[in-house]
């Protein structure tokens, strides 16, 4: 049954689906446009269907709003939304912004916003969440709320104008990464970098890691310092070195000065490795465990939640010590292997006798194609003295062998040829990169 009043904040992340009760996607945000005299009408959704591509569905193929689901006639059309003049997204555009009480010119924001149904098929911007400011405080201690119709307020700013970003976080709150990262990059350029700012800094670094390139370095760029260290200590140390090594030699190692010596170090050897090897794909943080670690203990260890799914699909046994890099690499158990055996029993007499690492110097397609021959997720990565240094997974080589703008291309294009990879400089003892060496 369909509301005939509904909050946008509650639509985002809602799901949509044909008459059939066939999935079509996910909404995004609403559309709508002003008018000279009346409230704001509703004209669609933006929805993100498989592939992560952003459509439109007009309001009029929507026969049902409510119960956190939307129904459509089953007709939508999959060419990629395109915002157009007048056009003003409520989640991204409207939440946040400041506007003044008519009855008596006190100011609030936006919090929400409910649409109404005031016609078969015909919905309107009906009332907004207001909150005021903290001068008139509530028992909570932030600004009192009231209820107001759209047309008992004004706005301070010119329609469309965005103003919080943190109200854009908090609607997206619920979005994967990706999804985040997606969003993002679907904002202006000024919108983009005020959303990013307010990010949290673990919740900013993960977003990053499923940016393009050029992106990462634009949003680092607007970052002070200290704030952009941060950042840099939260992500993955393969991917803050990729990053790293696309800033200027002053910045990057004005911020490895600052990060956390520990995660310094790890980006610092991973910059001395050709991006085009098993060293430059690796990241430095695998699951290590000693042969005596029993089964109980290294499941212990991949459920932990920190853990992405290609580092938790093995675990690499080692002797002492078991820090990267290690004492000698003995080999891996895959974690389906220690589902079959006791919880006592000791990870070091069910090694996969078959796995062979990888050295450090080994060509990115040497480790595609024994990552393709032995259809592994993961596979270890060592040192002249057989050493564990780090493990190459399967995003990785995904990342490396994909075009570097596949994130930014259509789903349903074909992948351009891969460009080739920018190589890093040396490090050279005192952590600079050799002036010989390009970025």
């Amino acid at each position: 049954m369909s509301a005939t009043r509904v909050f946008v904040a509650r639509l985002a992340g809602c799901s949509v689906f044909d008459p059939a009760g066939d999935r079509v996607g996910k909404v995004r945000d609403v559309l709508v446009v002003y008018r000279r005299s009346e409230a704001p009408r509703v004209v669609g959704f933006i929805v993100e269907v498989p592939g992560r591509r952003r459509v439109f569905v007009s309001i009029g193929r929507v026969t049902s709003i409510g119960s956190g689901q939307i129904i459509t006639t089953g007709s939508v059309t999959m060419r990629r939304f395109e915002q157009r003049g007048g056009e003003v997204r409520v989640i991204a555009e409207l939440l946040g912004r400041k506007v003044r009480l008519r009855a008596d010119d006190s100011s609030a924001t936006i919090e929400d916003v409910a649409i109404d149904e005031v016609a078969e098929g015909e919905w309107e911007i009906g009332q907004v969440f207001l909150r005021k400011p903290k001068a008139t405080p509530s028992p909570f201690g932030k600004g009192a709320t009231v209820f107001a119709a759209w047309n008992d307020v004004r706005e301070e700013n010119a329609p469309g104008e965005a103003q919080s970003a943190e109200h854009v976080i908090a609607a997206y709150s619920d979005l994967l990464p990706a999804d985040l990262a997606n969003t993002l990059l679907d904002l202006g350029e000024e919108r983009r970098y005020e959303v990013a700012e307010e990010l949290s800094d673990d919740r900013l670094a993960d977003v990053l890691e499923e940016m393009p390139e050029d992106e990462q370095v634009a949003i680092l760029n607007r970052l002070d310092d200290d704030r952009a260290a941060d950042v840099l200590d939260q992500m993955q140390p393969d991917d803050a070195a990729d990053l790293i090594s696309q800033l200027s030699t002053e910045r990057s190692e004005a911020l490895l000065d600052l990060m956390e010596p520990e995660e310094a170090d790890d980006v610092r050897m991973l910059l001395s490795y050709d991006s085009d090897t098993a060293g430059g794909l690796m990241t430095t943080e695998p699951v290590i465990v000693s042969g005596d670690a029993t089964v109980a203990e290294g499941l212990a260890m991949i459920r932990r939640h920190e853990i992405a799914p290609a580092l938790g699909a093995a675990v690499c046994v080692v002797l002492p010590p078991y820090e990267p890099p290690t004492g000698r690499f003995l080999g891996m158990v895959h974690f389906q292997r220690m589902l079959r055996y006791p919880p006592n029993e000791r990870l070091g007499t069910l090694l996969d006798q078959q796995l062979e690492p990888v050295n450090v110097a080994a060509s990115a397609l040497e480790v595609t194609r024994v990552m393709a021959r032995y259809n592994l997720v993961s596979v270890p990565v060592v040192d002249d003295s057989h050493r564990l240094v780090g493990v190459v997974t399967i995003d990785d080589v995904l990342d490396h062998v994909l075009p570097d703008d596949w994130r930014s291309q259509d789903p349903e294009q074909p992948l351009g040829r891969t460009r080739p990879r920018l190589r890093r400089a040396p490090v050279t003892s005192t952590g600079r990169r050799s002036s010989n060496g390009t970025r």
